[in-house]
């Protein structure tokens, strides 16, 4: 628009204007672009120029820096293997020196004459055989201990043995015991309920026991209330002669027949990370979490498989032995319970007509639900506070005191199983009578965790596994931590859980507290906990105080710590096994172990945390934060440095937790590095520096099992 006073522009002066002014801009624009242009050639020259000067560092450092970390872990290496065989000869002297004339399970001779001893021992009172029982048990942790540490297969069978036939005397003894209690119901009978109903308990285990003398058609259920177990019974079974037992067994020694049978049909595409197999509370496989090199993983797996094949014959007899003393049990019920059919192994089972499996291969096809058996997986999901034996026998004859003699009938066949559910005619209809379900309620374990709701499954003594299928009526009640559910025939029982219900990590941290010292804070799908380290060993602590009052606060070795963590339901570690039922980043296994062994070698002067590019690196890569820290304090937002963790390279990275996406990029003035130490040195105190190179060899070695058995850079 023309200013007022000047003379007005014409149409053609006002053209050339404006080609001018366009001239000018896009002069302007060229010049922008020629430097911007200029500025991106300098960039990717500083950049080429800084990667070669990388590359040079790189390659004169690479050699030292890797002897030097091989260095340091073939130190603290063999400190620990001869720390390791020191222990393991003090104990067997301390053993040898106590000369308390119990019997040594490393030597076969003297538990077969234990063994012998006790089956010939005539006791069969409650509270001595308990005793005994007691001590039983304690041989039997102490050859699962040998068990898992056994590199003879011939060795393993022997020890594998001796504890079948401990744990198979353990239930004789127990039948024995109740026997004799029951011989003598009609001396207890309750004067309100007009029956005996009886309560035994140990630390080991809780017998409840109920004779039906009353024989009233409208009795329902008794419950043992201070021990939280009760049952339901139809109306054939209240007037009939017969006694109900409920044996709580605080361990689990049926799993371990299941668990044999299932690791033969694993095959697993990789070993775990630390070298280890499949840590069980109760059986006798190595703890994860112990790092071995690959000769020596391969040399285990080819052990672990001899050994599985001699456990599986060494241990067959004993299921069948206890056939007598009512652990043999069968179910006409195959009806699915409700939403597990997509969680459980689904099989064929064809039966003759004694009962035994003539087919278990696993079928992918859809097949009638009536055939359909379910068998639960033993490497998805962990039973949980022992065994629930639920029998029903034939009441003893009982005694009768005549002018001061004791008169009693006495047979010798033992206690016999009174058969339900049984197949008679109604004699005026001429048609089959039926036989509804038993029921029985529980109230969960004081000594365990779940996170979930609880699972039940019922032993099938004839296939040798635990399965879902014939349970119904499943009801659980949280706020009295009660399960009650119904089964078609009296059996075996256990409460389960997903092993990995706490899997994968929200997040993580392991940060240095002290001298050798550390605190390992995991943050799960369900529960979040820590687990304290000091020297090499472990003290476990969340806010979960139910079910966990036996592990808070007491300090244990990493292995035992991984096995009480099991027991209890508080899982953090994995397997080989786990890929197939948890997520994960499927990292190179080779470069996470390379990453434990030396953020181990520094956990005492670094922090070390989760980081969400970890998801985006690539499998090639694992991406982490650290820093150097000293103190109890948390560690502050701002200290923390994310490192680019390669098979060969290491450095700092530029971007923060906090950009907006992934950039491999290292940071400007630092770096790369063949080791992750020597790229976390570049940026501690001398004083730092000096405090990882002082760590004792038992506490790396304990960071380092802790790690490999957790594996956080692949489950968080």
């Amino acid at each position: 628009m023309d200013k007022p006073g000047e003379p007005k522009l014409t149409k053609a002066q006002k053209a050339k204007l404006k080609k001018e002014e366009e001239r000018l801009r896009e002069e302007e624009e060229a010049r922008l672009r020629a430097e911007r242009e200029e500025q991106e050639r300098l960039e990717r020259e500083r950049k080429q120029k800084e990667l070669e000067r990388l590359e040079l560092k790189y390659s004169e450092s690479r050699e030292v820096d890797l002897n030097k970390l091989r260095h340091l872990l073939e130190k603290n290496h063999t400190a620990v293997t001869k720390w390791r065989a020191d222990a393991a000869e003090k104990a067997k002297w301390d053993r040898y020196m106590r000369c308390d004339g119990k019997p040594d399970p490393a030597v076969q001779q003297d538990i077969y004459t234990y063994i012998s001893l006790w089956r010939d021992d005539p006791e069969v009172n409650i509270t001595p055989v308990l005793q005994q029982c007691d001590f039983a048990l304690q041989l039997v942790e102490e050859l699962e201990s040998l068990l898992r540490e056994v590199t003879d297969p011939r060795e393993g069978q022997k020890y594998q043995e001796s504890l079948s036939n401990l744990q198979e005397l353990i239930v004789f003894k127990q039948q024995l015991a109740t026997e004799d209690i029951l011989k003598r119901a009609n001396d207890n009978i309750d004067t309100e309920t007009g029956n005996m109903q009886s309560v035994v308990k140990d630390d080991n285990i809780t017998l409840c026991l109920w004779a039906n003398f009353k024989k009233n058609p409208r009795f329902k259920e008794f419950n043992f209330e201070e021990v939280g177990l009760g049952f339901e019974l139809p109306k054939q079974l209240a007037v009939s002669d017969i006694v109900v037992r409920i044996l709580h067994t605080h361990y689990d020694h049926l799993s371990l027949l299941a668990r044999m049978a299932q690791l033969q049909t694993h095959t697993p595409s990789h070993r775990s990370l630390a070298g280890g197999d499949e840590v069980q509370a109760e059986i006798d496989l190595p703890e994860q979490g112990e790092a071995k090199d690959a000769g020596q993983a391969q040399e285990d797996a080819g052990t672990q498989q001899r050994r599985v094949d001699e456990e599986s014959q060494s241990v067959q007899g004993l299921e069948d032995r206890k056939s007598a003393i009512s652990l043999k049990s069968r179910t006409n019920s195959s009806q699915l319970a409700e939403g597990r059919g997509s969680q459980i192994l689904t099989q064929m089972e064809g039966v003759s007509d004694e009962g035994d499996l003539t087919s278990s291969s696993v079928q992918g096809t859809v097949v009638d639900v009536s055939e359909i058996v379910q068998v639960v997986d033993l490497m998805e999901y962990t039973p949980l506070g022992g065994v629930f034996y639920y029998d029903v026998f034939c009441l003893p004859p009982q005694a009768r005191h005549v002018h001061g003699w004791e008169i009693r009938q006495e047979l010798d066949t033992g206690l016999q199983v009174f058969p339900y559910p049984t197949e008679s005619l109604d004699f005026d209809d001429n048609e089959p009578v039926t036989c509804p379900p038993v029921g029985v309620s529980v109230s969960l374990p004081d000594c365990v965790v779940f996170l979930e709701t609880p699972q039940v499954a019922r032993w099938d003594a004839a296939g040798k596994q635990w399965r879902m299928d014939g349970i119904t009526d499943v009801s659980y009640e949280k706020e009295e931590a009660k399960v009650t559910f119904k089964m078609g025939s009296f059996q075996a029982f256990v409460l389960m859980q997903d092993t990995y219900a706490n899997l994968p990590f929200q997040s993580w941290e392991l940060r240095p507290l002290d001298k050798d010292s550390a605190v390992f804070t995991v943050n799960g799908a369900l529960i979040d906990l820590s687990i304290t380290i000091q020297g090499d060993r472990c003290m476990l602590q969340t806010e979960q105080e139910k079910g966990l009052s036996h592990l808070q606060g007491k300090w244990m070795s990493c292995p035992v710590l991984q096995r009480a963590m099991l027991s209890a339901g508080i899982n953090i570690f994995v397997n080989e096994y786990t890929d197939k039922y948890v997520s994960s980043f499927g990292k190179d296994p080779l470069t996470e172990h390379a990453a434990y062994e030396q953020m181990a070698l520094f956990a005492s002067a670094c922090a070390f945390s989760w980081s969400k590019w970890n998801a985006e690196c690539g499998a090639g890569h694992l991406v982490i934060q650290g820093c150097e820290h000293h103190g109890s304090d948390t560690v502050p937002k701002d200290s923390w440095s994310l490192f680019l963790l390669g098979a060969q390279r290491y450095h700092k990275l530029e971007i923060t937790e906090k950009s907006e996406a992934f950039s491999p990029d290292h940071d400007p003035g630092t770096d790369c590095h063949s080791t992750f130490i020597h790229m976390l040195q570049d940026n501690m105190s001398a004083d730092g520096i000096a405090r990882t190179r002082g760590s004792n060899y038992l506490f790396v070695d304990t960071v380092q099992n802790l790690l490999c058995a957790s594996r956080p850079l692949m489950h968080s």
